[in-house]
């Protein structure tokens, strides 16, 4: 019997090419799994007139983890019944934690001697997507409460600890004291308490020019949920951008992991696409389960090949998602 089971969903567009090839490079270093596919998403919507069938909760439920290849979001006014699977999947199984990883890769354009980690809050803030109009004025409420800030607060303190010993609380409460203060302060109480630790405070604009100007300065930051969707992405810029942007969505049961650079239609089913993200969304994983070994060598694996080549074409060269695939088990070897 293998030692882990592990979810597999696809999703929509590219994520149908960078799962099956993170799913031969898991197999190819050696990870012993089942696993066990399944659906969700805007295509299955359009099909089924559901984002996530049951036998989806089924599976991330019996499984040790789920890897989440893309989804698709339709911009303007949503189809009646249609849900984002993955904010879906991050409310419905309390995943409150949203990690991702910034680190500097051997590819062009990308800083030297990034390594930090932006802790996002996951499950409040503005996207608890509680809006309404009222005439010509639109209103939206954002949530904040003292136990989820607490509850991201000590994760992301533990995650400090394992790293640098440094964190840095990102809010807005010289604008927004009363949901922003709440946040900030709460954090800093628990900060308090764990020795060692060395904590700052950071406005979000400017930690929005601290990360571009001196990235290095930054260890772990933690966050309100939209700040953490916005400078997650911006930091991934710093390193090479989306295509190489992993994450993973953590709770205290159930953890979900996954690239962040959309479905990309436009590529969809041309062979094209770049499954480093999903590659590195699968080291993560590894890391949540403890498989700190495989991790490494995973991870070592793509860097090696994002240094020689042969790269994807976003990151400048000429290869399909099978040729980097190949390259990377080959890495392993």
């Amino acid at each position: 019997m293998a030692k882990y089971r592990i979810c597999l969903i696809e999703g929509d567009g590219i994520g149908h090419e960078v799962v099956p090839a993170t799913k031969r490079v898991l197999e190819a270093a050696g990870f012993d799994a089942e696993y066990v596919h399944a659906e969700a998403g805007y295509e299955y919507f359009l099909d089924h007139g559901t984002s996530v069938p049951e036998a989806t909760y089924d599976a991330v439920e019996n499984t040790d983890a789920t890897l989440f290849g893309a989804a698709t979001s339709p911009s303007g006014e949503k189809p009646a019944g249609f849900f984002g699977a993955i904010r879906h999947l991050r409310q419905k199984y309390n995943l409150y934690a949203n990690v991702r990883p910034t680190k500097t890769r051997p590819v062009p354009h990308s800083y030297e001697n990034v390594d930090l980690v932006i802790v996002r809050e996951n499950t409040q803030g503005l996207y608890v997507e509680q809006e309404r109009i009222y005439g010509d004025t639109a209103i939206a409420d954002t949530v904040i409460t003292r136990g989820a800030s607490d509850r991201i607060g000590k994760f992301a303190a533990d995650l400090a600890m394992k790293r640098g010993k440094r964190l840095t609380v990102v809010h807005k409460s010289n604008v927004l004291p009363v949901t922003q203060g709440l946040f900030m302060n709460t954090i800093l109480d628990h900060a308090k308490t764990v020795d060692g630790l060395t904590t700052n405070t950071m406005i979000v604009d400017n930690a929005a020019m601290q990360l571009v100007r001196h990235p290095q300065q930054f260890d772990v930051m933690v966050m309100t949920n939209m700040f953490g969707d916005i400078l997650s992405d911006l930091a991934a810029g710093l390193v090479g951008g989306l295509g190489i942007a992993a994450s993973g969505n953590v709770g205290d049961k159930f953890g979900i992991f996954e690239s962040v650079h959309g479905s990309a239609p436009d590529i969809a089913g041309q062979g094209i696409s770049n499954p480093t993200a999903t590659i590195l969304a699968a080291v993560i994983m590894l890391d949540h389960l403890g498989d700190h070994e495989t991790a490494r060598r995973l991870d070592n694996a793509v860097n090696k090949v994002l240094a020689e080549g042969p790269r994807t074409r976003d990151l400048g060269g000429t290869a399909g998602t099978k040729e980097f695939t190949e390259a990377v088990i080959k890495a392993l070897a």
